[in-house]
């Protein structure tokens, strides 16, 4: 039976119909991935779910004892707070014990020997609750979400704040978790770790995102959200990409069969005098029809139109970078990198959040200074900046000023002639109404898309990009992704989206801490890939400078006796140990598909009693990894001797 059932909901605000008389479910142990076009009603939707807002009509029906845990795309915490105080205060009866313990130890280890007191008594009661358990999970998800437990709530950037959040609802373990574009501003380590706790959840997740990669790992089940209906597509995000082709050809093949009949029809009902005569009341009851339906017919919302108009080439050499350092206080954001950006290529910065990809853009910009070294910008160079805090960005102003100031056209703007601010707004799809609308109204998609829209109102041969792909929906992600790809000018772009890495980057700077910067050629899975490479070899080569045993006596006889036979590197035992091994990677390579299919076949959490079929799996699939890491640690070591 469904934990949750929504029957014939639907919602609008003004005109727009956000959901019209949909119908879903959500079973247990399902992992659901909402998606669709920013603006659609994705959130309302995962809100209605929540029990935060009420839809205008129908029915959304829960189970009254359902453990339900809410992540916003924006949260709120009381500012008065720690992060521990906040993630705590999710876990109903035991948070006030773990808050209350935290206090005491913190007094305690600034000299308050009442607080040893009560920490007795708090020991007692939190191993009565099966606290320690609790603390340990908070305490892990802290960690690995890089939150500092004693930091004040106040002051947090927006990015922490949703690292709290998710770090709260985590540690709650409900049995359906909704998560609102969990994957912005986090940085890719977390991102992973995100992807393998969200995969051996037990509970059933609803998760909006617009992270590709994340959501071919995640989800078992796609739902789109478009123009007020909703679409199931069961399997992993490429599946749905595939049907969802398909899907929209079969559409627009549809759609011109029916314009086709109805532009005949409207001729037939307009013919002369003749033709009126014998036209049949059925006939023209059917154009009424015809006509209605196609009044009805809601459009595909069309598509971010993305061009640059021609400028003059810049030099070979957009920038070079001699030991360039940078610190703040004790921090080394930087220390002594060098590098030459040439024109045409499209770089790639990697690294967590703080790592320093910011400053080391704003130093090539000459926006920062740096401690030390030299950066040379090369000649006839017009930069595009696109700053990831939107600082840029006047809340009071209008669209059309942030656009055009003090004018009404663009000149050469996205790539074509001379264009009316409004004309050009709507190319980024801002209704002409909105023109007039202030910054301050739009959404965080909304705003990417502004500043978008402001980047290429000017011709530029040198595009730095601060985290454009924050709330772009996939299609415009795809848009942006080809335009860059085909771009002749030089691209600069720090990002955390994998997929988007991938298909943009020419190169990569990575930022490994500690100031340290290297430069690896290709994207990210290029990047991955060549770690892996190194770490081989540089195994190979600790291997090769161990220190050799110390030879005995008869170890030095055999050596003198040229005609001794070798000594066999593998005993009998060892050669058979080796050949079970080949055959248990095998056998384990094929339960752990046969299992990750299970978990992705959606019929497996569509019964409630398969709730512990799923954890079982899941369980399995954790220890068919285990046990093929060490099968194969063990085949390489045995190979390795074999090998001499």
């Amino acid at each position: 039976m469904p934990i949750f059932h929504a029957k014939n909901l639907s919602l609008a605000f003004g005109d727009v119909k956000l959901l019209d008389g949909i119908d879903f479910s959500i079973d247990a142990g399902e992992r659901i991935a909402l998606v669709g076009r920013n603006g659609t009603g994705k959130s309302s939707l995962l809100k209605i779910i929540a029990a935060q807002i009420k839809p205008d009509d129908g029915e959304a029906a829960r189970s009254s004892s359902l453990k339900l845990a809410y992540v916003p795309q924006e949260p709120s915490f009381d500012a008065s707070q720690t992060i521990f105080e906040a993630v705590a205060a999710g876990l109903g009866q035991v948070s006030k014990l773990l808050i209350d313990y935290h206090h005491a130890l913190i007094a305690a280890e600034h000299g308050d020997m009442d607080a040893l007191e009560r920490m007795g008594d708090l020991q007692h009661e939190l191993e009565t609750h099966d606290g320690w358990q609790v603390e340990q999970r908070v305490e892990s998800v802290l960690a690995r979400l890089n939150l500092d437990p004693d930091r004040a709530i106040d002051g947090l950037s927006g990015g922490n704040l949703k690292r709290v959040a998710l770090a709260r609802a985590l540690v709650a373990e409900p049995e359906l978790l909704l998560l609102d574009e969990p994957t912005n501003h986090l940085d890719i380590a977390s991102i992973d770790w995100l992807e393998k706790t969200l995969m051996s959840y037990a509970g059933a997740i609803v998760v909006i995102s617009h992270d590709r990669r994340f959501l071919e790992t995640f989800a078992t089940r796609i739902i789109e959200l478009d123009r007020g209906q909703l679409t199931s597509y069961p399997g992993s995000f490429s599946e749905y990409e595939k049907r969802k082709e398909e899907a929209l050809n079969s559409e627009s093949l549809a759609n011109a069969r029916f314009d086709k009949i109805l532009k005949e029809e409207e001729v037939w009902i307009r013919q002369g005098v003749q033709a009126r005569r014998t036209r049949s009341a059925g006939r023209v009851t059917r154009l009424h029809h015809l006509r209605e339906e196609r009044a009805q017919r809601r459009e595909r919302s069309g598509n971010v139109k993305f061009s640059i108009a021609d400028v003059e080439k810049s030099g070979k050499i957009v920038t070079e970078l001699v030991d360039v350092s940078k610190s703040f206080n004790d921090n080394i954001i930087v220390d002594k990198f060098s590098s030459i950006v040439q024109r045409g290529d499209r770089i790639g910065l990697i690294g967590p959040n703080g790592a320093g990809k910011s400053t080391l853009m704003k130093m090539i910009l000459g926006e920062l200074e740096a401690d030390s070294g030299k950066i040379k910008l090369g000649t006839q160079l017009s930069v595009a900046y696109f700053d990831q805090f939107r600082e840029t960005l006047d809340d009071e102003a209008t669209l059309s000023d942030v656009i055009s100031p003090g004018s009404e056209f663009i000149d050469n703007a996205n790539g074509g002639g001379r264009k009316h601010v409004i004309s050009y707004l709507g190319e980024f799809l801002f209704p002409p109404q909105r023109a007039r609308a202030k910054v301050k109204s739009l959404s965080g998609g909304e705003r990417n898309r502004l500043l978008l829209a402001r980047l290429f109102a000017k011709p530029a041969n040198f595009l730095v990009l601060d985290e454009p792909t924050n709330d772009l929906d996939i299609e415009t992600l795809d848009l942006l992704e080809e335009l860059l790809q085909g771009y002749p000018g030089t691209v600069m772009v720090a990002s955390h989206d994998r997929t988007f890495l991938d298909n943009v980057a020419t190169q990569v700077f990575v930022f490994e801490g500690k100031g340290k910067v290297r430069e690896f050629a290709g994207g990210y899975s290029d990047w991955q890939m060549q770690l892996a490479n190194m770490a081989v070899v540089a195994a190979k080569a600790a291997d090769s400078k161990a220190p050799a045993a110390k030879p005995s006596a008869d170890t030095k006889n055999t050596a003198k006796n040229t005609n001794a036979p070798k000594a066999k590197k593998l005993s009998s035992h060892e050669q058979k140990e080796l050949d079970s091994l080949t055959k248990k990677i095998d056998a384990l390579g094929v339960e752990s598909q046969t299992v990750q299919q299970a978990l992705a076949n959606p019929a497996t959490y569509q019964d409630p009693a398969q709730a512990a079929k799923v954890a079982s799996l899941q369980a399995r699939l954790a220890e068919i990894e285990k046990e093929s890491s060490a099968a194969m640690n063990r085949w390489e070591a045995l190979e390795a001797v074999r090998e001499g």
